[in-house]
């Protein structure tokens, strides 16, 4: 499963980087196989695992955040792993060029 999500808190002013980087610490620290973007992070894992990073990455913010959002997006293909880099790699071979990534 590929879960893309983005956390930030709503009630901390328009530089919120401080914040982001604590949950990016805690996707770091998860053991969980990950990319980040300029936009959010996708996770790639059981929906057990990805489910729990975003769990974290809340309840850690909850701590001196009362309102946060979180924008998730799932892609879940049964019997699939590996997706973080494949899914890229066949849009590249379809355009037969490597994309900035």
């Amino acid at each position: 499963m590929l879960l893309e999500f983005s956390i930030s808190p709503m009630d901390k002013g328009p530089s919120v980087g401080a914040f982001v980087a604590r949950a990016l610490d805690i996707v770091d620290r998860s053991g969980v196989s990950y990319r980040l973007n300029p936009m959010g992070t996708v996770l790639e894992g059981s929906w057990d695992e990805v489910m729990g990073v975003v769990k974290r990455c809340l309840e850690d913010l909850e701590r001196d955040c009362d309102r946060i959002s979180v924008t998730m997006k799932l892609d879940h293909r049964k019997g699939k792993s590996g997706a973080l880099s494949a899914k890229v790699e066949g849009v590249e071979r379809a355009l037969g060029r490597k994309l900035k990534t």
